[in-house]
């Protein structure tokens, strides 16, 4: 693998801001992903809202996914990978972040998302063990 270009799945898509967590539940459900890049009105990424985000900061509280935000989910800064990014930087930033899913940008624009199955479907085995390592702490 050369690049994050390489293994991403191409033109993800968002959910707005401005829709519900039911919204994005939806959209997981019917695209058979469990993230979605999370989008502003300026179409920047503003975070990434996963499956968990949704059972434990949503249902598990009680909260109504049909009213609930999307947008409220955001993270404070969007933790992203470009899509000429190598990869050990991509294992660096999910080892550094805690993540297994990352939105891959160029430039300022959103072209793909990685998961941590990409990553492990595209390295030789040794390195596949240590990023899975990293993220199991």
């Amino acid at each position: 693998m050369g690049s994050a270009r390489e293994i991403m799945t191409r033109d993800p898509q968002c959910v707005r801001t401005d829709q519900t967590a039911a919204d994005a539940a939806r959209m997981m459900a019917e695209q058979g992903v469990g993230a979605l890049p999370i989008c502003g009105p300026d179409n920047k990424i503003k975070g990434v809202i996963t499956d968990r985000d949704l059972v434990v900061k949503v249902v598990a509280e009680g909260r109504d996914a049909g009213t609930f935000p999307a947008g409220d989910l955001n993270q404070a800064e969007a933790v992203t990978i470009g899509a000429d990014d190598s990869p050990d930087e991509i294992m660096a930033t999910m080892s550094e972040h805690g993540v297994k899913r990352l939105p891959v940008i160029d430039g300022d624009r959103l072209v793909g998302m990685i998961a941590i199955s990409d990553v492990a479907r595209s390295l030789p085995h040794p390195r596949t063990g240590e990023l899975v390592d990293a993220l199991s702490v």
